[in-house]
């Protein structure tokens, strides 16, 4: 491996941006080539970084040895498979894919191919997450009792006029593959895989630019007898409202909250008292709508630690596909 970990980019909207800003800030790391099928994005593309707008151009022509993938949900597949295939690492943007059948394909390609795929889930770098994380990987919380997942966010008429993948049901997935893969991620993280789930979505606002719903609860039954209750909506007046987990356990309670699970927002343990934590600026702010949590520094540098001083991935491409499974169980238990 080389002494600076050569970075290519396919996709270059606002996530693709995100990848190359701290790719460019990491000392340890370096953009050797973005593609892109629309050509302006040429323009936002750093001085002297090749582009392309053919994938398999760029890949026979650069020497890489990662490639980011951040375009549209329903490319996830055969863009990491090209990558791989081309011998290199890849970094999935969320969702790692829009079913299970295409995350096997994808880690069936990286185990022929001898690459790893690195699974993008920021969130879990969140202080927060983290705090609890550390609770309940040392049974401090004993019995998980209930967990309540809230994401209350916006997303109005701009954000999918500016697309023409979003909000379709092929090409999307829906809500909970798109908008809130995040928080489905970070409940596996805390407290691992569901086994049962019941739920009902609706499409209520998005009717006339969408073929997905809007809003959705779910009743679910997690592997430890955890009752689960998930709702999300992307009607939010306005804007974001709230991004939480609360966890009712048997030594304690506590809720990561804010908009992006930025905060402890409540806590009553046994345990000791967790830090203060009040993130305030740190979203993915992409003008008219915020995401989730921008840890994508984090992410790059999980990328360095593994490959030049052999730490664990953060996020494998077995946990992505155990986020896809769970998206799919909840949406097949639609009542």
């Amino acid at each position: 491996m080389p002494d600076k970990i050569r970075f290519s980019i396919v996709g270059f909207g606002n996530i693709g941006r995100r990848h190359a800003g701290q790719i460019l800030q990491n000392a340890d790391t370096e953009l050797v080539a973005v593609c892109d099928i629309d050509a302006a994005a040429k323009n936002h593309v750093p001085n002297g970084v090749p582009f392309f707008t053919d994938l398999g151009d760029m890949l026979k022509i650069t020497d890489a040895d990662i490639l980011c993938v951040c375009t549209p949900n329903y490319l996830h597949e055969p863009h990491t498979i090209a990558g791989l295939n081309a011998g290199m690492h890849t970094v999935v943007e969320k969702p790692m894919a829009i079913s299970i059948a295409e995350c096997d394909r994808m880690i069936a390609a990286a185990e022929k191919t001898g690459r790893t795929i690195f699974a993008v889930k920021q969130n879990r770098y969140n202080p927060p997450v983290q705090e609890v994380k550390k609770l309940m990987a040392n049974h401090e919380l004993g019995e998980i009792y209930m967990i309540q997942v809230n994401c209350f966010w916006n997303r109005g008429n701009a954000y999918y006029a500016g697309s023409d993948w979003r909000g379709k049901k092929d090409k999307d997935g829906g809500c909970l593959f798109t908008q809130f893969s995040h928080f489905v991620d970070i409940l596996y993280y805390l407290n691992g895989p569901i086994t049962e789930a019941q739920g009902r979505i609706h499409n209520y606002a998005h009717q006339h630019n969408t073929e997905v719903e809007d809003t959705g609860s779910f009743v679910m039954k997690a592997a430890n007898n955890a009752i689960i209750n998930f709702n999300f909506t992307t009607c939010a007046y306005e804007r974001n409202m709230e991004g939480s987990i609360t966890i009712i356990a048997e030594k304690g309670t506590v809720k990561i909250g804010g908009q992006y699970l930025n905060t402890v927002e409540y806590q009553k343990t046994e345990a000791a008292t967790l830090p203060n934590i009040n993130i305030t600026a740190k979203a993915n702010d992409y003008g008219l709508y915020q995401g989730s949590m921008s840890n994508h520094d984090k992410v790059i540098q999980n990328v360095v630690d593994v490959l030049h001083h052999n730490h664990a991935v953060m996020t494998s491409a077995e946990e992505g596909r155990e986020v896809v499974r769970m998206i799919e169980k909840m949406y097949y238990s639609i009542s």
